[in-house]
């Protein structure tokens, strides 16, 4: 947690926080009860990182902090001091999408998108620890994640492929 404070006039204490977001370094000054979800969503104005059930289990906010997959609205900003963080618009550049993202894509595995950035970022995940995983550990990778939309079966087969793997009609 970081030393760096001061007190305002009201006798709040705010943090001095550096949090590297997509490749870029952010400081600010925070609250310590802020969010991570938050703090991605109000000071940066990254949106992507979705705020669902605010209880850790839906997963739409799920991002990457040291490549970690972790529901942001669990995580205080200011643990995040120093660290790493990527969310889902940190996958594309400026030229494409992620594999994964295209992937989503290309097999229909977006309904009404709400759950699609958490989904993703566990992908990600998943394959970043694992680049050719089984059905079964695909569905253990995204288990954290709750579509309300559809059945899994295109995010499944979205993932497979993204891996390089033949996907079943």
């Amino acid at each position: 947690m970081s030393s760096n404070y001061i007190t305002d006039s009201h006798g709040i204490r705010r943090y001095l926080v550096t949090i590297n977001v997509n490749g870029i370094d952010y400081t600010r000054v925070i609250k310590a009860n802020v969010l991570l979800a938050n703090f991605l969503r109000e000071e940066l104005d990254l949106t992507g990182t979705k705020k669902g059930c605010e209880i850790g289990d839906c997963g739409s906010c799920t991002v990457l902090l040291n490549d970690k997959p972790v529901n942001s609205c669990l995580v205080l900003a200011l643990e995040c001091d120093g660290m790493s963080v990527t969310t889902v618009e940190g996958l594309a550049t400026t030229s494409s999408l992620d594999i994964i993202q295209e992937k989503f894509l290309e097999f229909g595995a977006i309904q009404c998108g709400y759950c699609s950035a958490g989904m993703i970022m566990s992908a990600k995940a998943l394959l970043m620890k694992n680049p050719k995983p089984t059905e079964e550990e695909v569905r253990k990778g995204i288990s954290g994640n709750l579509c309300r939309c559809t059945g899994y079966i295109n995010i499944i087969k979205a993932i497979l492929s993204a891996s390089g793997q033949e996907v079943p009609n």
